[in-house]
């Protein structure tokens, strides 16, 4: 008899049922790592049971799960995670095409064109087997990328339990034909970025060509940039930042450019080390001044707020990633630009000529209107050690500031939650009264009343004297004494005695006592001991032995009432 069509297609597979089917490919794309743990020993049960004829999709999605789970794990370093990533894609793309792979070998991009796999994923492949390694922000994105097409073109497609892995086969229909024209504009958009990606960065590396050889120069050249050599290069990116502002910002924020590297600070005479841990950090002059043309240039308030915000939004991915470098200079360069916006200007601990040469180095003078409420937000949402500084530079030079105490308030939150010294706050004049909790706030309120007035000899030692009480009350804090206040001229009175106190003796008993002998008080004989305790004198002794014998003390004790 010959054997139906559906016959032919029955073979044995090597999970349970279909809700196990589901199970898995619901863990396996969950974000959940334990979930897709779970998932991944499945699969690595169903590769037991299958010894060597695993489906080469369930093989790939597992390499790549297993990826994304070292990585959130967060136990690998950068270089060993682009490691793994890589050989996860190079698996995956030589194992898919391997099949389209007829007598003669054909260009694997033809072949992942055939089955919708973007050719940026194949180049993701050469670059690892014969240039250098891509970055993983580049690895990342593959992953995610092949990971949706294999859901796509495997995972969905097995709704009939079956493991079908015929990608070849066409389909004439009209959602496919439609799906293929989105895919195939996807690709081209996609390819269309990375070549903008690539002329940009290339654009930019020529920019730190051109800064590099003018530091080759004299010494006192070397702040003088060849600028009328470089108009060329600094009308190309000019134009490159009205095509596209987010693509230039996003290459400008990768190390290496406003983000330097070791080798480069040390090439532009910076320590790398110097600046790590500052609570106010500022772009060391000599980055700012490699820069300086470049930003100058720039400074359209569109791509100023546009740099703000991709600032704190890689800020917030390096502090999750412990880069100190990286977010040193990011803060750095918020900092900068933050100042050169501000009103005041201030410098800290700064001579007058570092003044003037530091304002020369401003990145644009004109103050410009930034949406300070999206600013505030995504400066919050980027905690890090100088959040705190960004923060009281942000409050302060808002054209709508916040209510004084919510200003305060948020400074405070943000040094508990940065674990970080708090900022000090400078209250107005005209700020409204503020309740008092506790004494040190009415020291606190009285020590900036007198600051504000101009009574200064008097102020003088009437913060000394508030600051002796306050520190008295600190020490005192926790026990029964207490520091009194009022003015009192204690030489008037004995030791021993208060003011108010009755010259009555009987003032001083309590109003409910006991009585009990001395006797009845358990005391250790001295004979019970080979000798007396350190510092307790025994009785009294003559040339003719005791003053006293057992029986005079005894009544002596007799005679004594304890309370």
């Amino acid at each position: 008899m010959k054997k139906s069509s559906s016959e032919k297609r029955r073979h044995v597979v090597a999970w349970v049922n279909k809700a196990e089917w589901d199970q898995v490919l619901d863990y396996l794309y969950s974000k959940d790592p334990a979930l897709q743990r779970f998932a991944l020993q499945r699969v690595s049960a169903w590769r037991g049971r299958y010894a060597h004829n695993t489906p080469v999709a369930v093989d790939c999605t597992a390499d790549l799960v297993r990826c994304q789970v070292l990585d959130r794990s967060g136990q690998l370093n950068g270089d060993d995670l682009v490691l793994l990533y890589g050989a996860a894609l190079v698996r995956f793309v030589n194992l898919i095409t391997e099949r389209q792979q007829g007598r003669k070998a054909r260009p694997l991009r033809r072949l992942a064109g055939k089955l919708n796999i973007p050719e940026w994923v194949v180049d993701l492949r050469h670059d690892f087997t014969h240039k250098k390694l891509p970055t993983l922000k580049w690895c990342r994105k593959g992953c995610k990328v092949v990971l949706e097409w294999l859901q796509q073109e495997y995972w969905s497609r097995q709704l009939g339990g079956g493991a079908d892995e015929d990608w070849e086969s066409d389909s004439d229909g009209e959602e496919e034909d439609a799906e293929l024209k989105r895919q195939e504009s996807n690709l081209l958009s996609r390819q269309r970025e990375m070549e903008a990606f690539k002329a940009t960065r290339d654009v930019l590396i020529s920019y730190e060509s051109e800064r590099y050889q003018s530091l080759d120069g004299p010494q006192e050249d070397r702040a003088l940039a060849p600028l009328a050599d470089m108009s060329w290069l600094l009308g190309e990116i000019k134009q490159l930042s009205l095509d596209s502002s987010d693509l230039l910002v996003d290459v400008l924020l990768e190390d290496g450019f406003l983000v330097p590297t070791v080798e480069q600070l040390e090439t532009l005479g910076c320590d790398p080390f110097e600046t790590s841990g500052s609570s106010e950090p500022r772009v060391p002059q000599p980055v700012l001044r490699f820069w300086l043309p470049l930003l100058k240039m720039l400074n359209s308030p569109s791509f100023i707020h546009l740099l703000l915000e991709k600032l704190f939004v890689e800020l917030k991915v390096a502090t999750t990633e412990q880069t100190d470098l990286r977010v040193f200079y990011l803060s750095a360069w918020a900092s900068e630009v933050l100042l050169c916006n501000s009103n005041k200007f201030e410098f800290r601990f700064e001579r007058k000529t570092q003044k003037k040469a530091r304002m020369k180095d401003r990145i644009f003078m004109n103050r410009i209107q930034l949406r300070w409420q999206q600013l505030l937000s995504a400066c919050l949402d980027a905690p890090c050690g100088s959040t705190p500084h960004l923060l009281q530079l942000i409050l302060d030079d808002m054209e709508h500031p916040l209510p004084q105490d919510t200003q305060q308030k948020l400074l405070q939150l943000c040094s508990i939650y940065t674990q970080t010294p708090a900022v000090e706050f400078s209250l107005p004049r005209d700020q409204k009264h503020q309740p008092i909790y506790t004494l040190e706030s009415l020291h606190e309120k009285r020590r900036q009343q007198l600051r504000r007035s101009g009574e200064r000899s008097e102020s003088s030692g009437d913060l000394q004297r508030m600051d002796v009480l306050t520190e008295k009350a600190k020490v005192l804090r926790g026990s029964p004494w207490q520091v009194c206040s009022d003015k009192v001229l204690w030489k008037n009175f004995p030791l021993g005695k208060v003011p108010g106190q009755s010259d009555d003796p009987s003032s001083l008993m309590v109003e409910t006592y006991s009585a009990m002998t001395v006797c009845e008080q358990p005391v250790e004989m001295e004979s019970s001991r080979g000798q007396n305790a350190p510092g307790v004198p025994g009785p009294a002794r003559a040339a003719e032995g005791l003053i006293w014998n057992q029986s005079d003390v005894n009544r002596l004790k007799c005679g004594l009432k304890l309370f």
